[in-house]
């Protein structure tokens, strides 16, 4: 197959998905939404984390989607719009025949963003639209994190860079007041790791490298100097806690020691953002390490993306998009194309969307607007943008 034909085909790929997602108004399940059903309004199960996490992971792994039977309905997550914000962000550059239609949503998504920012913190701040249990804490609906706020102000810094749009620098602004005043610190010497929320001291990397790119993004524009050297802190522990081998573990001190594919892409583009907008190249072989480690030991020999690091399922597509967006950061744009239309060939729907999973044995075919569909549309987008305006 050419070049041509398999770009060819992830374009039509993306429309589809575009349709699919533009036409539900970026509405949808979530894999961990049950906890939003009527039935978590009981005592009994409102109060028990063991019972709500149980609930959480059990619907997560059902191959049916029993939702709708236990009334719960399609949310509207932050982070969904902003995904879609940042691909939009590149299909503006490449379709100029549609350039009204993406200034019209993309409008529609910094204006809902601006709405669903949660009230009460030092700065702008975001989470998810449900209440959700982690094994460390308890998150009620819109509880901010540095992950959710980390995508947000992303995607507004990317089309602040793209349009000069001060709104969206002054999201970002603000955000970063979010990270320095109401996240914990979890301090070793001269470095610490950020929290993931306010209500955690979780020593998260993916997490505080989310706190590293969005202060190293406001610092670009204002050069306060302490953004920068509160990131370069951050980042450090984050380099401390790297393996000898490149790798990084998900989290430190508790018992989440595994490896996997997209909380290490995170990583690394955050640490690739980092090199590139401060100029320090202190951490290049650490970016090159760890990339290599990423690259030789997430793939399989026909370009199927693994989940963990020593396990190909199951098969995801968020581990999937952030493949092909980590991937094509780092100009392995040939690999990403093949990772794209293995995913398009046996994870999209004809409806347009992807589905969440593919184990062993069968497909988990739950459509999920945040977790498959809009990192699929970011990813495929980023890699559409590259190979179309870069010589390739």
């Amino acid at each position: 197959m050419s070049k041509s034909s398999d770009i060819q085909l992830i374009s039509d790929s993306l429309s589809k998905l575009e349709e699919y997602i533009v036409n539900e108004r970026y509405k949808g399940y979530d894999p961990f939404d049950v906890l939003t059903s009527p039935l978590f309004n009981f005592s009994l199960l409102k109060n028990s984390n063991k019972i709500r996490l149980t609930a959480q992971q059990i619907f997560r792994r059902l191959p049916v989607n029993l939702r709708p039977l236990f009334i719960v309905k399609k949310g509207f997550n932050p982070v969904t719009l902003s995904l879609c914000l940042q691909a939009f962000c590149n299909l503006i550059k490449v379709n100029k025949d549609s350039e009204n239609f993406y200034k019209t949503e993309i409008d529609y998504c910094i204006d809902t963003l601006k709405e669903l920012s949660s009230p009460g913190y030092s700065g702008r701040c975001w989470g998810y639209d449900f209440d959700w249990e982690s094994r460390y804490t308890t998150f009620p609906a819109f509880t901010p994190t540095v992950v959710a706020t980390g995508f947000v102000t992303n995607a507004l810094f990317n089309y602040y860079k793209l349009s000069g749009n001060e709104t969206t620098l002054e999201l970002c602004k603000s955000s970063a007041n979010f990270v320095m005043n109401d996240l914990n610190k979890y301090h070793e010497e001269d470095t610490f790791c950020y929290s993931y929320s306010p209500l955690d001291e979780q020593k998260v990397l993916n997490a505080t490298m989310k706190s590293a790119r969005l202060l190293m993004q406001v610092y670009s524009i204002t050069k306060n100097i302490e953004l920068k050297e509160e990131a370069k802190k951050t980042v450090l522990f984050v380099i401390k806690h790297q393996r000898e081998n490149g790798s990084w573990l998900y989290s430190i001190d508790d018992d989440r020691d595994w490896i996997d594919n997209f909380h290490t892409g995170y990583v690394l583009d955050c640490l690739e953002e980092y090199i590139k907008i401060s100029g320090d190249n202190e951490f290049v072989q650490n970016l090159e390490k760890g990339f290599n480690y990423y690259v030789n030991n997430f793939f399989t020999e026909e370009n199927i993306p693994k989940y963990f690091n020593n396990a190909t399922y199951p098969i995801d597509t968020t581990a999937a998009a952030q493949s092909i967006l980590t991937l094509t950061r780092f100009s392995y744009l040939e690999k990403a194309i093949k990772v794209s239309l293995w995913m398009i060939k046996h994870m999209q729907s004809k409806e347009g969307y992807f589905y969440f999973q593919k184990h062993r044995f069968y497909k988990n075919k739950i459509n999920y607007m945040r977790w498959s569909n809009a990192w699929m549309y970011l990813a495929l987008s980023d890699l559409f943008f590259n190979v179309t305006m870069k010589e390739f």
